[in-house]
């Protein structure tokens, strides 16, 4: 089992709960951006840099993520291909997505999209507060020990 992390837009308190959480139960970690991300190797803490547009780390993600592997992204159409290949991915902000839920947040993601570019709703999402990080943490460490017992 690996944890990959869409690290480009992760928020830096969400990859210090992976990486507590890696250190505790002994589980590689794996950082795909578009930048350096190597100050934070680790011996269970690696990072990958791709080159090229903005679906290069997605593109790494879907093609070297198993399904026993957990990926954190925010990133829906992501989040949307490792559900298809039977994976799961969970949001920064401690949602899981599921083949029940994630043709509803692409729908979503679409007509924000569309909203945004003619004007009508501007901005994306708020700030990660403490709910959020509480929820991520609480969804991450049910997932990650679901993993563990049903690999064990």
């Amino acid at each position: 089992m690996k944890i990959w992390i869409d690290a480009d837009a992760c928020p830096r308190v969400i990859k210090e709960i992976v990486f507590r959480a890696s250190k505790r139960v002994q589980v590689p970690v794996c950082l795909v951006a578009n930048t350096d991300l190597s100050r934070s190797h680790t011996a269970l803490i690696s990072s990958v840099r791709v080159a090229g547009d903005d679906d290069a780390a997605d593109d790494y993600i879907v093609e070297h993520a198993a399904a026993t592997d957990l990926v954190i992204t925010a990133d829906i159409p992501l989040a949307a291909r490792i559900v298809a290949q039977n994976g799961i991915a969970i949001d920064p902000r401690g949602e899981i997505y599921s083949e029940d839920n994630i043709g509803e947040r692409l729908s979503t993601r679409d007509l924000l999209h569309q909203l945004r570019e003619t004007g009508l709703v501007q901005g994306g999402p708020g700030r990660m507060g403490t709910t959020d990080r509480q929820k991520f943490a609480s969804a991450f460490d049910r997932l990650l020990t679901q993993r563990i017992i049903s690999k064990g």
